[in-house]
């Protein structure tokens, strides 16, 4: 049969000969697609043995849909549902409006390991509730590069020991309610200033310092019983050669398994990306990471039914060639089989956040010097290329500030002196991510605050750069909670 007459593009092919071998590969497969309903394709796949999927920002419209969306899929097979839910600037549930929790930098900055856990336990509350069993979280990087343009504030900080505790805390709040946490990106995507979405970064560290820094927050999180761990699209020359980690043996399968005794689902980071997909392909990459002891294949939204179909056929082909052992196959399906059956047990139900998003994001905002009564605000709000990981989500404070007039402007393009003549007479609040990365978003600033000391900055990414200012606020992300914390703050 065609894929153009099969709704499930080979994933539920009756032609395919070995049907047994057939179903091994599909059960490695996390699938994305596109819309607020599950395709046929989708469904078909999943009563043929497809590992799950995995659900992005399009894929969400509001709880209810999403909770209709995933007992779609359970009525078609019993599939891993997973989306990257970090609270913070990533969000899928909240993608439309921005999360109510903040991200991992600001519980880092308030390090109190009881509130982390509190937070995560009720990111594993609204997940559960729309049906989702698998969350792609909590990061586990230690940001020890500032200029890293993909982790940056979904880390909880530069230390290890801090990053460890932390992760522990969020391990243990998801799994309080039966949401399996995937600690990631595995051995650690914190030392690099590139995007794997994009290229291979690289982590110049030897294994002495891997051992003392990165991986760190994931022997604990061993330790602590995550049940999943994510591969990272980095390359660490001591380790994997020239290779992402996501297909290095010696990474998945050495150091993680054998070195660090994790026995749970490994999950690669998205083969699409960049660093995969442009280096060696999806189908070839897919092959090599099973090879090098992942479980379960994460797609994101780029992959067609045609791309499946093809990366199926080549798992197989790769099993007859003996280039993929078919022991490999079983053992990750095994895995992946464990990890169904403790979703499937009882565990405890909780109802929603009960405010502790918020609570935690004010206890996070800090403010140096004295902001100002406000007078007929104005906002600058500086436009901030978000990461592909981030994606479009809503920032800025104008939710919380309706009699405020604000202006987004692009740093490279902005005539400071219009903004200034526009700032007479009214308080100047000057809201920006990650000053520190970009140059055009420091001078514009730096413009503005010439000839108006008295403005107020809000950085909302890491605060690394500080200019002088009355009053400098660091929210330590820019998700709702935390915008609404700021101007608690901006109000007095």
């Amino acid at each position: 049969m065609s894929a153009s007459r099969d709704p499930g593009y080979g994933v539920a092919d009756p032609s395919v000969r070995d049907q047994g071998l057939h179903r091994l590969a599909a059960g490695t497969l996390l699938v994305a697609f596109q819309g607020t309903t599950a395709p046929e394709w989708v469904l078909r796949g999943l009563e043929a043995g497809l590992g799950g999927v995995t659900l992005f920002g399009f894929n969400v419209r509001d709880p209810g849909q999403v909770a209709a969306l995933t007992a779609s899929l359970n009525a078609a097979g019993h599939p891993i549902i997973s989306l990257d839910e970090e609270g913070g600037d990533v969000t899928r549930l909240a993608y439309h409006t921005g999360s109510p929790y903040p991200g991992n930098a600001a519980l880092g900055a308030v390090d109190d390991v009881e509130l982390t856990e509190q937070v995560y336990r009720a990111i594993a509350a609204e997940l559960a509730a729309c049906g989702v069993n698998l969350d792609m979280g909590p990061v586990a990087d230690i940001n020890t590069a500032d200029d890293n343009p993909v982790i940056g504030t979904r880390s909880f900080g530069s230390s290890a020991d801090l990053v460890a505790r932390h992760t522990v805390a969020a391990v243990r709040g998801l799994q309080s309610l039966g949401v399996a946490a995937c600690v990631k990106h595995f051995p650690g995507h914190g030392a690099t200033s590139q995007d794997s979405h994009l290229e291979i970064p690289v982590v110049r560290a030897s294994r002495e310092l891997l051992w003392e820094r990165e991986l760190v927050p994931f022997r604990a999180a061993i330790e602590a019983g995550a049940k999943s761990i994510m591969t990272a699209h980095v390359a660490i020359p001591e380790l994997t050669g020239d290779l992402p980690a996501t297909l290095s043996r010696a990474t998945l399968t050495t150091l993680l398994r054998e070195e660090l005794g994790f026995d749970g689902v490994v999950i690669s980071d998205a083969l699409d990306m960049h660093a995969v997909s442009k280096s060696v392909g999806l189908v070839e990459g897919a092959i090599r990471s099973l090879a090098a002891g992942a479980d379960l294949l994460c797609l994101g939204p780029l992959p067609t039914p045609e791309d499946i179909r093809e990366m199926l056929a080549g798992i197989r082909n790769a099993v007859a060639e003996g280039r993929l052992p078919l022991s490999r196959l079983e053992e990750a399906n095994e895995r992946v089989a464990r990890l169904r059956e403790w979703l499937a047990a009882p565990h405890e139900r909780a109802a929603g956040s009960d405010g502790i998003g918020l609570a935690a994001a004010r206890r996070a905002v800090s403010l140096t010097g004295t902001a100002p009564p406000l007078v007929d605000p104005f906002v600058v709000e500086l436009d901030t290329p978000p990461s592909i990981a981030v994606g479009e989500v809503p920032w800025g404070l104008a939710p919380w500030l309706p009699e405020a007039e604000v202006a987004r402007v692009k740093p490279a393009e902005a005539d400071a002196r219009a903004l200034l003549d526009r700032a007479a007479g009214r308080s100047l609040i000057i809201v920006v991510k990650d000053a520190h990365r970009h140059a055009h978003s420091r001078e514009l600033i730096s413009a503005l605050l010439a000839e108006r000391p008295d403005a107020v900055i809000v950085e909302m990414g890491l605060p690394i750069w500080r200019p002088p200012a009355a009053a400098y606020i660091a929210t330590y992300g820019a998700a709702r909670a935390n915008a609404q914390a700021a101007v608690e703050l901006l109000r007095g």
